[in-house]
């Protein structure tokens, strides 16, 4: 079950596309841990990928670590291609400690 999204806007050969984010529900496996799974839909394809935690909540927080990195390391982010309308720049997700360099506009300033 999804139980959340965010659209971000990539500027690709002079129109705006719609990248959308999904999050679904973190889901308990068999006694030993949880999974939390989330797609993007890129230009070239959706990506699908599960995180996992100890429990539901640190399945879901390791889930929007690892969108708000994976959207950092694209090459739309490094061009500058890559927004979500309503942030002065950034993308609203946490990210790793070892990507929080990277942060830039509301990002860099909230998280």
């Amino acid at each position: 079950m999804m139980i959340a999204s965010r659209t971000l806007k990539l500027r690709h050969a002079g129109r705006d596309i719609e990248i959308p984010v999904r999050i679904f529900a973190p889901e308990h496996q068999q006694d030993v841990c949880w999974l939390c799974r989330y797609e993007i839909d890129w230009p070239d394809g959706r990506r699908s990928v599960t995180s996992g935690g100890v429990d539901s909540l640190q399945a879901l927080f390791q889930a929007l670590q690892m969108i708000g990195s994976e959207l950092y390391a694209t090459n739309y982010h490094k061009q500058g291609k890559l927004s979500v309308e309503g942030l002065a720049g950034g993308y609203g997700f946490p990210v790793a400690a070892s990507v929080r360099d990277m942060l830039v506009g509301d990002d860099r300033r909230y998280l």
